[in-house]
């Protein structure tokens, strides 16, 4: 398992990122995790995040957009930032609760492989002595390592991860901020009762979703509620998200000719399939990304010239000068070059709730972690998100997330939907290529 050896980096205020080398085989880290005690207490001055995520391979890009935005988060945390108005914690230093301690974060990089998610959970456990856990962006990636904080005790915050089963094992341990794949599919149900009204044609939609944990869960929440809806699907199209040859798949589409394409996908695959479409000289009416893929810092560099009106949902707006969203991006932007996308922004946000509970435990013990978690309570006005509040259920699902829905308009995507929150005029139909 050569790729645990440089899978850790840590961030803190008095350092750098640097790579922190471990030789653990697989089956040492089982063995380990035997022999070491659960940590209750940490070095004066830290509490310790855990955060896994893809920092390389197919997923890069949104990893490390999002590893940025946790970085971002954790400075806002650990300095005063009291020009942020509401956010927790920002107008003070470090958690005052915890007399004044800093968050400081370690990063793994799972690379996509829910085995490895699985091992580098329990190594962060074991052998990092993190007092919480974070991540993991791939759905089947969250499965995994959650089920290895559920076993040992530690609390694990789900930032963006969709798929139902997440959150539908009946775990203790396991919180997400995150709207899921049945919220997604409600929001689309009402967009298209809407888009009715307006005297747009939506007879039938096709769904076309990559076949792991979250294309599946997605995929099955949006064909129920498009049943429950008197919405016809005209056609499913399951693939894998590693497929180098879509043509068969877009062909398919094009048989049929849905008024609506819905694309849950990666990075690589939704660029391959707004490509492909063109190719083959495949334009449907509308196109909708389900976050993921299409919210990729590299989507719109790769084929915004070829996609455009294409919407997304996202719950993130950068929002008005002066506002504390334009603020936080602004931050963001100066460390990466670029503005936050949904994805990283849903991340910083669970970042920031998990930070509120810890500061609220008053602890590093994680039954104090948990209990402060489940009593979380954040009001719309604290949150850089779209969403109604933080308030977890039994299941730590976070009950008040919502989404918008966004449309790709030059080289960046504008918030058109709802109405009521739009900053710019829905296109229909899309424009594409046929600009």
């Amino acid at each position: 398992m050569a790729a645990v050896a440089t899978a850790s980096q840590k961030f803190s205020p008095r350092e750098d990122d640097v790579t922190k080398p471990s030789a653990m085989m697989a089956a040492a880290i089982v063995a380990t995790a035997a022999l070491i005690s659960m940590p209750s207490a940490q070095a004066a001055g830290t509490v310790k995040i855990g955060i896994l995520w893809p920092l390389t391979g197919n997923a890069a890009a949104a990893g490390q957009a999002s590893k940025a935005a946790a970085e971002v988060a954790a400075e806002i945390v650990n300095n005063k930032h009291p020009e942020l108005g509401n956010l927790p914690l920002a107008a003070t230093e470090g958690l005052p609760n915890q007399g004044g301690a800093k968050l400081e974060l370690t990063f793994v990089d799972h690379q996509g492989n829910p085995s490895l998610a699985q091992q580098l959970a329990t190594r962060l456990i074991t052998q990092d002595t993190v007092h919480v856990l974070m991540g993991a962006y791939q759905s089947s990636c969250s499965f995994t390592a959650t089920a290895v904080a559920e076993r040992y005790g530690i609390p694990f915050m789900v930032g963006e991860s969709a798929a139902l089963n997440i959150t539908g094992r009946g775990f203790k341990w396991v919180f997400r901020g995150t709207p899921i794949a049945s919220d997604y599919a409600a929001t689309y149900m009402r967009f298209f009762e809407d888009m009715k009204k307006q005297g747009k044609t939506v007879a039938s939609i096709a769904v076309v979703n990559e076949n792991t944990d979250y294309g599946t869960s997605v995929a099955d929440s949006i064909e129920a509620a498009a049943k429950k809806n008197n919405i016809p699907v005209a056609l499913r199209i399951p693939y894998s998200a590693s497929s180098t040859d879509v043509s068969a798949q877009v062909l398919q589409l094009k048989e049929k000719q849905p008024d609506v394409v819905i694309f849950i996908s990666y990075t690589s695959d939704s660029i391959l399939y707004m490509k492909t479409m063109k190719n083959l000289d495949y334009l449907p009416p509308m196109v909708i990304g389900d976050d993921t893929g299409f919210s990729d810092p590299s989507f719109i560099p790769a084929v915004a010239d070829v996609a455009q009106g294409a919407m997304n949902r996202s719950a993130w707006d950068i929002g008005k000068p002066g506002s504390t969203t334009y603020k936080i991006n602004e931050m963001y932007k100066a460390k990466t070059g670029r503005d936050l996308d949904d994805t990283s922004a849903r991340n910083m946000q669970s970042f920031f709730a998990l930070a509120d509970a810890l500061d609220r435990a008053g602890s590093t013990e994680p039954e104090k972690i948990r209990d402060a978690l489940t009593k979380t309570d954040l009001k719309p006005e604290q949150l850089m998100m779209g969403y109604n509040g933080v308030k977890f259920d039994d299941t730590g699902q976070n009950i008040l997330a919502s989404t918008y829905l966004i449309q790709l308009k030059d080289k960046a995507y504008r918030l058109v939907w709802p109405d009521k929150a739009a900053a710019a005029k829905l296109d229909w139909p899309m424009k594409g290529w046929k600009q």
